[in-house]
């Protein structure tokens, strides 16, 4: 027999007995106890001309898998139930859009929540922004992230009966960072190329954007950003909860004023040491049914998962320019994301 048969057959037996183990894994996967199920979807959306995926978050019962989200060597994940059953009825959704760099698993922790809470969760992976998909370039089409919400969107209206569990005309969004602007966006924020344009110009806005461009040799100034200017409101949107919302420096004061729904606006940190990137007060004074509100003792990222032991460590090792794992100090990320969850989980109640 040839070594290559040999080699051929080998990697065949080793593929079947891997089958077989991870076969027997799921076979005695524990049943998921909690009332938080998992999905996934997909949706086609034009901008990209392909498909953008999301997680599917939805009001279980007992039953399923228990599966873990989101977790890898740097961050905790969040349980949730496969195959769980359905909580019997129709539920408001809420879409989360991640930050650049990020991924819809980093949101387990407040989706699990809302879910509990009798929400569904719709969280796209945006296409070129995301988490071992990223680059300096798609950072700057920030036209895209919000027509992936509204991709997201159609697919849900025109498949309805895919989602008997979804009452379209209840439906709100929360974002964070890039994520934040994203939900601005779809509510009706529109930005302004030209402060677009400049918003590298002789400073850093206190985060690490503008070294990523540079990176990249990414010149603002350099490039047609008119289509940044385009109305991106998505009328399906009822409410909006913002946090630390990215290039907020760069929407018109007009399509601020024009925003017309319930939006609450959250800035993490005293808010002296908020970065100027996303500091969002100006931004809220300026739309009629904003609610400003500060989360002391935290930092940007203090809206991410949290963080194994060795996670700080590993992302240094890997040259990440942001500290993803540090908070102020005063208190823990979980301390933190009990209260941003009662904020959140409790305004859209009150506006759904």
């Amino acid at each position: 027999m040839s070594k290559t048969r040999k080699f051929i057959q080998a990697t065949a037996c080793l593929t079947v007995l891997g089958l077989v183990g991870w076969g027997g894994y799921e076979l005695v996967r524990p049943a998921y106890e909690g009332g938080a199920g998992i999905a996934y979807g997909s949706a086609f959306a034009p901008v990209r001309n392909g498909n953008v995926d999301f997680h599917i978050w939805y009001p279980a019962t007992p039953g399923g898998k228990a599966v873990t989200i989101g977790g890898n060597g740097v961050f905790h994940g969040t349980a949730a139930g496969r195959g769980a059953p359905h909580r019997t009825g129709r539920f408001p959704a809420i879409m989360i859009s991640h930050g650049a760099g990020g991924n819809a698993g980093q949101f387990g922790w407040i989706a699990a929540q809302l879910a509990e809470a009798g929400f569904v969760v719709l969280l796209p992976n945006h296409s070129g922004t995301t988490s071992g998909n990223a680059s300096a370039e798609a950072a700057v089409r920030v036209w895209e992230r919000p027509a992936d919400v509204s991709a997201v969107l159609d697919e849900i209206a025109s498949n309805a009966k895919d989602y008997p569990f979804i009452d379209n005309d209840r439906i709100a969004i929360l974002g964070f960072s890039a994520g934040g602007y994203t939900a601005m966006a779809v509510s009706g924020a529109r930005v302004d190329p030209e402060r677009l344009q400049r918003f590298c110009d002789g400073t850093d806005h206190g985060m690490s954007d503008c070294a990523f461009l540079a990176m990249f040799g990414i010149d603002l100034h350099s490039l047609d950003l008119a289509t940044a200017a385009q109305d991106l409101r998505d009328p399906r949107i009822k409410a909006a909860v913002v946090v630390d919302p990215g290039i907020v420096t760069t929407l018109t004061d007009q399509s601020l004023s024009e925003i017309s729904i319930p939006m609450k606006i959250i800035n993490l940190g005293d808010e002296d040491l908020v970065p100027e990137g996303v500091y969002a007060r100006a931004a809220a004074e300026k739309i009629a049914k904003a609610d400003y509100e500060i989360v002391t003792d935290a930092t940007h990222f203090s809206f991410l998962a949290d963080c194994k032991p060795r996670g700080a460590s590993i992302l240094q090792s890997e040259g990440e320019l942001d500290r993803l794992c540090d908070d102020a100090g005063g208190r823990s990320r979980a301390d933190i994301h009990r209260e941003l969850e009662d904020l959140i989980v409790s305004y859209f109640k009150k506006t759904l």
